[in-house]
């Protein structure tokens, strides 16, 4: 998949990501043998959607609004789908969900969150991950998940005005 990472805090026409978020969430459906069904597909094309973290009721909204017939458990089992092949990510701390830039690689994730225009960019900085692997072991405690949630503001939203 291409690296879109460095695209999210600059204006660009997200429907590229979208295609090549689907592009790619087909190909490791059909390595993995996991169905990727039409709403499971609407669901990350809605994540994809823009770069700001959505939640599950505002999918469900979107969803309802285009016709598909769901309820909230519907929509948390195909995140749950999406989240399960590394497609998606969970932004704890905005209980949303984001695009992963790396799906199907095995990585930790560390998210810049932007408190202006509420976009989030993921960063895999193995260095990161392993610092915070060997702090962690050097206190005897084995971390086996890793989520770094960091906010800040992004290049475009620093060159504004603070009143906007």
């Amino acid at each position: 998949m291409p690296d879109i990472t460095d695209q999210r805090f600059t204006p660009h026409d997200h429907r590229r990501c979208i295609k090549a978020a689907v592009a790619e969430a087909t190909r490791i459906c059909n390595e993995r043998n996991g169905r990727l069904t039409e709403q499971r597909k609407r669901v990350l094309e809605l994540v994809w959607g823009s770069h700001q973290p959505i939640g599950a009721y505002t999918i469900l909204e979107q969803l309802r609004s285009e016709g598909f017939n769901g309820a909230p458990p519907t929509v948390y089992r195909a995140l749950e789908f999406l989240l399960d092949h590394g497609l998606i990510h969970r932004i704890e701390s905005l209980n949303a969900y984001t695009g992963c830039s790396h799906p199907g690689d095995e990585h930790t994730g560390q998210f810049l969150i932007c408190s202006r225009c509420h976009e989030v960019t993921e960063l895999d900085d193995p260095a990161v991950s392993r610092a915070i692997t060997h702090s962690s072991a050097s206190i005897g405690f084995a971390a086996t998940h890793q989520v770094i949630e960091i906010r800040g503001l992004c290049s475009h939203c620093q060159a504004l005005p603070h009143d906007q």
